[in-house]
């Protein structure tokens, strides 16, 4: 065998490995934990919802047009915080 095919046979061997940890890394992450439910405020809409670790936040749209993020707690679903998002003009 000539060194450039023991070069590639490694190169090769050392993808499989990685690749491998790298996946099997992925599948033993924990999912963040989502809500049974979210009551949103009166009047308002889901636009965008994105979660955490203990924690779920929905962006809203009222009937006038104001955008706000709303954060929940995941394991009891109370509002944590709520803002504003300022539309440029």
């Amino acid at each position: 065998m000539t060194a450039l095919t023991l070069t590639m046979m490694f190169g090769l061997i050392a993808i499989v490995i990685l690749t491998y940890l790298t996946y099997s890394r992925a599948q033993n992450r924990a999912v963040p934990q989502l809500p049974d439910s979210i009551t949103l405020p009166d009047g308002e809409t889901a636009q965008a919802t994105t979660f955490g670790a203990g924690w779920s936040a929905v962006v809203t749209i009222d009937e006038n047009g104001t955008e706000r993020i709303h954060v929940f707690d995941s394991e009891t679903s109370a509002l944590r915080q709520s803002l504003t998002i300022n539309s440029p003009e």
